[in-house]
């Protein structure tokens, strides 16, 4: 059985969605502020963090980047549907996804099952028909070894980050719109927007780029998408 961490201060909200996943099928833990969430993470290991941005104590968003230091754990974070910036600081903070209050309980689910059957699935050399170590520019993708390195130095990337820079490594030169993106990397069809991608590609920019404000790996064509240069 999966496990969840549900992070969240409203009770109401917490008791119906803990409700709603368990009838799904999940064991749910709970925590109803961000020093909390940390120390149940620490228990029981969850397989996928539910995160309200919006904690009494540490907030949501420093509470993914404490997660982020240690785990690549698939984080859905939770977000009215009027605060715009907070959530693209939430992608870029390290989540996976995002849903927005009122929160629907099966669009919730799909997504966890989406997220929960990515992380399952590990981009082995197989599936992608390559094995050994690509180079693009200074920055090396070891499918063997799971590792991506920039300069000989191996960084971290999350198993988001990870998916979709073999996804790009798998079609270099061609471009990749956001939706094909959003199927090949998340694995929804009709869920999910671009900003998911954006933020997503920024992210990935910061930590391979020499210079992530005037990319020169992972460049943007205009109205299109995103295309890795070889």
């Amino acid at each position: 059985m999966d496990s969840l961490l549900f992070v969240e201060d409203d009770d109401a909200i917490r008791l119906a969605l803990r409700l709603a996943l368990e009838d799904e099928g999940y064991e749910v833990h709970e925590a109803a502020d961000g020093a909390s969430g940390l120390v149940q993470f620490g228990q029981h290991h969850p397989d996928l963090v539910l995160l309200d941005l919006r904690l009494p104590d540490l907030s949501g968003f420093e509470v993914c980047r404490a997660l982020r230091a240690t785990s690549t754990v698939p984080i859905i974070i939770i977000t009215a549907q009027t605060e715009t910036q907070d959530l693209v600081a939430g992608l870029e903070a390290g989540a996976d996804d995002y849903v927005t209050k009122p929160v629907v309980p099966k669009e919730l689910a799909a997504r966890i099952r989406a997220l929960l059957r990515r992380a399952k699935l590990s981009p082995a050399p197989e599936e992608s028909g390559r094995s050994g170590v690509e180079r693009f520019g200074n920055v090396t993708l070891d499918r063997e070894r799971q590792v991506v390195a920039r300069n000989d130095v191996e960084i971290a990337v999350t198993r988001t980050e990870y998916r979709l820079l073999c996804e790009f490594a798998d079609h270099v030169g061609a471009v990749l719109s956001r939706d094909q993106l959003l199927e090949r990397v998340w694995g929804y069809e009709y869920l999910g927007d671009s900003r998911l991608v954006d933020a997503h590609v920024r992210r990935l920019r910061l930590k391979v780029e020499d210079t992530p404000d005037d990319p020169r790996l992972i460049v943007t064509v205009r109205g299109l998408g995103y295309r890795l240069m070889g």
